[in-house]
């Protein structure tokens, strides 16, 4: 079951209250960021509860919560989620407002969630994603704004895609909920501007440093049709391949070595986390 820590309160997520007032509902004036445990730790705490403070300054949305009473909350959500590893959620919103824009407080959620891993198959044969033309708002941010992402469900299910890649003036930047690499020889190169700068992807760079040349910048979709071996990486895909973009095979079709090699690394860490 999930549960949700809500202004000191611990309850069933499901039975957790918010009223309609709040800026995230009305403006969509929010943010959350969301990472996982493993061994039920969480995976790199410092770094996400970084972005999280970033991002709540960058909207001007006041934080709070100090770090050492978020952690305390988030061990409670773990031990309460049982003997299973689990997802971590914060939902920061404007909070509530009586003029639907000034509030006196924000509003901050806590809630734990289920696992939703990528298919083992995913991982061997790589997922097919589609390109559409569009860069995220405040990209360094993850806002709670993903209509882009929602409008496109269908298409997805249409098209037998995994997910989207976003496409501007030619340049890539990201999928929908994850970053993008490619390889070409020693060379791993991704994207650095109109991207979140995921923890995977810097847990990824850090894991890479010793056998390849990193080069983070513009990115065309031509390079990435043409590269040898292209892959995403996110909380919950750590390394999974893209062996199709829209209708285009990249490489063999399938996972590459190096990306295999990648992949092994995170994994090594993770499981001894």
């Amino acid at each position: 079951m999930h549960h949700s820590w809500f202004k000191g309160d611990f309850s069933p997520a499901n039975e957790t209250k918010v009223f309609i007032n709040d800026l995230g509902l009305l403006r969509g004036y929010g943010l959350f960021d969301y990472f996982r445990t493993y061994n039920l730790k969480p995976f790199q705490w410092d770094w996400y509860w970084e972005r999280y403070e970033r991002s709540a300054k960058l909207l001007r949305i006041p934080n709070p919560i100090t770090k050492e009473e978020a952690f305390e909350v988030v061990t409670k959500l773990i031990a309460m989620q049982g003997v299973q590893d689990c997802a971590i959620r914060f939902l920061l919103t404007g909070g509530y407002s009586t003029d639907s824009v000034t509030s006196p407080e924000p509003n901050l959620l806590i809630v734990s969630e289920e696992l939703h891993p990528s298919k083992e198959a995913d991982y061997e044969h790589g997922i097919k994603v589609i390109t559409h033309e569009y860069v995220r708002d405040l990209p360094t941010i993850k806002s709670i704004d993903y209509k882009h992402y929602m409008i496109l469900q269908q298409d997805l299910r249409e098209q037998n895609a995994s997910d989207v890649l976003f496409v501007k003036n030619g340049e890539i930047s990201e999928l929908s909920r994850s970053n993008v690499f490619l390889i070409n020889g020693k060379k791993l190169i991704t994207p650095n501007e109109n991207i979140l700068e995921g923890i995977t992807r810097k847990t990824v760079l850090e894991l890479a440093k010793a056998d390849f040349e990193i080069e983070l910048r513009a990115v065309t979709l031509m390079e990435l049709l043409a590269a040898e071996e292209v892959f995403t990486t996110s909380t919950t895909k750590r390394v999974l391949p893209i062996s199709k973009v829209d209708e285009h095979i990249i490489g063999s079709g399938k996972i590459g070595a190096k990306t295999q090699a990648l992949l092994d690394k995170i994994n090594a860490l993770v499981e001894a986390w």
